[in-house]
């Protein structure tokens, strides 16, 4: 008779609430991908020359383009197209960089003519985001443009997609890796010896090493072609590797080969030591060392991102190792928790009282890092409101509130551990339950004990006498004692776990963690888009750059107007030519050329002039120019008093009854 071993699994119960938690946790990190878009830059344009939008009358000798911080650029970073789309930059990246003041330009080709000319440019912010982006001017007057642009944004589509997923996971094997590791080495010692805490930590470095080397392979594409058939370009793997980034990445790669050495000691040698003394300074190697590898692997996040770059970076990196190992010590080693009480035969309370200690410690390291960087990226209470960087930083500040507080009832659960009596209900968590029990525990019967199919003694049994022979009868036998073990081993297994289970404090115990590995899930996820978020204080002060410059029509250069006119009468039509000098605020000297459409002066009888601030209800001013010559008018001392778009208005009048009134804003910085 075959007999099969039941299958063992979670009960019922337990295995439902498991099923819901993951499930909400999913919906909630996929609306939150979802929502996400393409990686936003943390460098931004602040301004340019010429202006977007602006109409000049002579084409300018080469366009300049100001940052709000470091970028990495090539001669293929700005591009000028003519109405055709043809490149009419030399392509010679000039740098214009001086002090805080982060300007790079690009020469043009002489005698371009007049035309709408489009400016894309695409670069690499010093904490490693892609930025890219567009615009146009005018050159005498506007035009139709033919210059298509991708619909992608550089950092987009399904390679942007790609690497926002090995980025989440790389930080989650992170946290499992060195969660885990720290959780057997100041926790619980005996769980280095424990089959699936070996496989969790192990995975955790699988994770990790593999997004890794996607990261590296998907960063050419990510940053420069959006194409996912360049991930194996080797030129562009080379021209990676001597980027910030490719040196962080490549380094992080050396670094998990010490984290494999760690994880094989840890599992090996640690686990099977047995002298007190020997274990003891293993204990404190492993405890060095892991440390020294984990705070480098972090540090490779730190030299390429967010805290290498902006304010007091000197501090920032030093505090972002800190956090992140913080984060690794508390999310990984309740991940760790979770297992062992999930899928160990036992674990220690004192393994869990210690957890304890070390969760509250990780949560005010925490606390004072998140703090400091919170202020190092935000600057300002309206930034924490106002911008998508200040928004995702409350959510995620929620959520480290919501697992605190369940953190907080997970340790009322260990409390009431224990205080509860080695002698209670609880069974002996300290007994090793996962090791195999001898032959006479899993199943070999007594010579004279009943057997089980038949109801006869062993010795009555035919084909058993002492008088008989049995050449057959000894390899089923022992296959089937073998089977009678494994089943017998099962249903104790069975018996231990469903005596475990209906302890009240082990299971509340269990159901507070996995609550926290769920919140946990949603926070990393909010963690990976808050890191690829341009931080608030960099969108803020970019837009303070921008409003600066958008009040600026042409820097250091005087405001140039081409308008038509028709008054509808005789020689009714042409265009008038006015120059604003120097365009700023304060006193101005204006010249307006009237002419005839082939080009020559056109003498009318008046023109008159007036600018209007209406952001401010300034105006209209008036002004009454003096005719100089046939066609040329001018004043002089005309007074803009602030910056602002000015609304102007032009008045020709070209007989008794025909006359016209044309209009332009003109920004006056």
């Amino acid at each position: 008779m075959t007999t099969t071993a039941p299958r063992l699994g979670p009960a019922p119960g337990r295995g439902t609430a498991l099923a819901r938690l993951l499930l909400l946790a999913a919906v909630l990190l996929g609306a939150l991908l979802a929502t996400a878009g393409p990686a936003s830059a943390h460098a931004a344009l602040t301004g340019s020359d010429p202006q977007d939008g602006a109409v000049v009358a002579t084409a300018p000798k080469e366009v300049r383009l100001t940052f709000s911080e470091e970028v990495a650029m090539s001669d293929d970073s700005i591009r000028v197209l003519d109405p055709a789309g043809k490149r009419v930059d030399t392509g010679e990246l000039q740098n214009l960089c001086s002090g805080s003041v982060i300007r790079y330009g690009v020469p043009l080709l002489p005698g371009l003519p007049d035309g709408t000319y489009t400016v894309a440019w695409q670069t690499v912010s010093a904490d490693s985001h892609p930025v890219s982006g567009a615009f146009t001017f005018s050159v005498g007057a506007p035009s139709t443009t033919s210059v298509a642009l991708p619909d992608t944004p550089v950092g987009g589509g399904l390679v942007g997609a790609l690497y926002g997923i090995a980025r989440y996971l790389s930080y989650a094997g992170f946290v499992v890796l060195v969660g885990g590791g720290a959780f057997v080495l100041a926790c619980w010692p005996r769980g280095a010896a424990v089959r699936p805490v070996q496989r969790l930590v192990v995975r955790g470095w699988l994770t990790l090493t593999a997004a890794t080397l996607a990261l590296l392979l998907l960063r050419h594409p990510y940053t420069k072609t959006g194409r996912l058939g360049d991930v194996f370009d080797l030129g562009g793997l080379r021209a990676v590797l001597e980027t910030k980034t490719g040196a962080a990445l490549s380094s992080r790669l050396l670094l998990l080969g010490a984290a494999a050495l760690f994880v094989a000691v840890l599992f090996g040698a640690y686990a099977r030591r047995r002298d007190e003394k020997e274990h003891k300074d293993l204990t404190f190697g492993l405890a060095l060392g892991g440390t020294v590898v984990a705070a480098g692997i972090a540090g490779t996040w730190a030299l390429a991102e967010h805290a290498s770059t902006g304010l007091q970076p000197g501090v920032a990196m030093p505090v972002d190792i800190l956090h992140l190992l913080a984060v690794a010590g508390w999310l990984g080693g309740l991940t760790t928790l979770l297992v062992a009480l999930r899928k160990a035969p036992s674990i220690e309370r004192s393994a869990v009282e210690r957890y304890s200690h070390l969760a509250f410690g990780s949560v005010v390291v925490l606390a004072a890092t998140g703090l400091y960087q919170s202020w190092r990226q935000v600057g300002s209470w309206s930034a924490l409101t106002g911008t998508r960087y200040g928004q995702l930083l409350l959510v995620k500040i929620g959520l480290v509130a919501v697992l605190v507080g369940i953190g907080w009832v997970s340790r009322r659960w260990v409390r009431r551990l224990a205080e509860r009596p080695e002698g209670g209900a609880e069974p002996d968590l300290d007994e090793p339950r996962d090791e195999p029990r001898e032959e006479a525990d899993l199943g070999a019967q007594p010579a004279d004990e009943p057997d089980a199919e038949s109801g006869t003694e062993a010795g009555d049994r035919p084909g058993t006498g002492p008088d008989t022979e049995e050449p057959d009868a000894e390899e089923p036998d022992a296959e089937r004692a073998a089977q009678l073990a494994r089943q017998r081993a099962a249903v104790a297994t069975a018996r231990r776990i469903k005596a475990r289970d209906a302890d009240p404090e082990r299971a509340g115990l269990r159901r507070s963690v996995l609550t926290e590995a769920a919140v946990a899930v949603v926070l990393l996820a909010v963690t990976t888009v808050l890191t690829s978020t341009e931080p608030a204080r960099t969108e803020e002060e970019a837009g303070r750059g921008r409003a600066a410059a958008g009040a600026t029509a042409v820097p250091n250069r005087p405001v140039d107007v081409r308008l038509p006119f028709d008054t509808g009468g005789v020689d009714g039509k042409g265009t008038v030519q006015l120059t604003l000098d120097p365009g700023r605020t304060g006193a101005n000297a204006l010249h307006i050329y009237v002419l005839r459409p082939n080009g020559r002066a056109l003498d009318v009888p008046e023109v008159k002039v007036s600018f209007t601030l209406e952001a401010k209800d300034i105006g209209p001013l008036p002004v009454l120019p003096d005719r100089i010559q046939t066609g040329h008018w001018t004043a002089s001392g005309l007074q803009l008093p602030m910056a602002g778009e000015w609304l102007m208005q032009v008045t020709v009048r070209t007989s008794e009854i025909d006359q016209t009134t044309i209009e332009k804003n003109v920004k006056i910085g």
